[in-house]
């Protein structure tokens, strides 16, 4: 088993890719003040939906369209009960998880007459990146992706700089920091929160839509997985710092592409699939652990 190999570094961003997106979203909005954990839900359904777009128009990109828009109409129920009906955005966004589940499990049945798994002949999955197949290095990595690879890193590069640099950027650090004061100050607080909620709920309908149509040409009941909790902890970990967030979800996507290269030699298919979610179980230690210290250095 060799690691250290462009082949690799290939898997760990066809794996980082979906969490990446979906963790941007959940970073933009903790840096509201709306703490997110709909992903799980807002991805499924948009890998749904990116199938449900591909199979009846037989274009991919139609499903990704599909995919992005539904999904942030999807998220109006989190984007407009949190931040103007002040409801509580974890029971929403437990809800909006549950919700998902039903629904797609209900959409398959009802749009494609099957349970389980859909994998029509002919469904079109998202193009390859082939222009770069000749390029040295560019090609290993990046020739077999999608062009969703490559916009989830541009993403996260150019929202870093958004974020700290721009002065809209810099207006929705003060509305998650200090929202009474951003409001004193002629900013809307509920229209910042809503609007960034709305463009989460579309990132994570790309993310869908790359799991569905880029990483494997499918539908399957919760096929997430659980990645859209992994891109919670990547938030957490990173601190709802974009570029940080690009660092931490390689780190998980590292561990899966390194857990299908253990079945490849042999290691049970269960301890390799586990390996993204002990990265993810350890993370979640290390920030809780790191929130108790600075929380004592502040009493002290």
């Amino acid at each position: 088993m060799n690691v250290l190999e462009w082949g690799f570094v290939a898997a760990v961003l066809t794996a980082t890719t979906p969490v990446l997106l979906a963790a941007l979203g959940g970073a933009l909005c903790a840096q509201a003040g709306v703490f997110n954990i709909a992903l799980e839900g807002q991805m499924l359904w948009g890998a749904f939906a990116a199938v449900v777009g591909s199979h009846y128009s037989g274009n991919a990109w139609v499903g990704v369209g599909l995919a992005l828009v539904s999904t942030a109409v999807f998220s109006a129920i989190l984007a407009v009960g949190s931040p103007r009906w002040a409801a509580d955005p974890i029971i929403l966004a437990i809800g909006i998880n549950l919700l998902a589940v039903g629904l797609t499990g209900y959409g398959i049945r009802v749009l494609f007459d099957v349970s389980g798994t859909f994998s029509p002949d002919g469904l079109q999955g998202l193009d390859r990146m082939s222009f770069l197949s000749d390029v040295p290095v560019l090609g290993t990595v990046l020739g077999r992706q999608s062009p969703l690879v490559l916009l989830a890193i541009l993403l996260a590069l150019g929202l870093a700089f958004w974020v700290n640099r721009s002065a809209t950027g810099l207006r929705l650090r003060g509305v998650g920091e200090h929202p009474e004061a951003a409001g004193s100050l002629g900013v809307d607080v509920q229209k910042y929160r809503t609007t960034v909620v709305l463009a989460a709920g579309g990132l994570c309908g790309l993310a869908g839509a790359q799991l569905s149509l880029g990483n494997v040409t499918v539908f399957t009941e919760n096929m997430t997985a659980g990645r859209g909790w992994i891109a919670v902890a990547a938030v957490m970990l990173a601190a709802n710092r974009p570029a940080w967030v690009l660092a931490a979800c390689l780190g998980f996507g590292a561990a899966e592409a390194f857990g299908f290269r253990l079945q490849g030699v042999g290691a049970p298919q269960q301890l390799a699939d586990a390996a993204p979610y002990i990265v993810t179980l350890v993370v979640l230690v290390a920030t809780r652990l790191r929130w108790l210290r600075r929380t004592r250095e502040v009493a002290v």
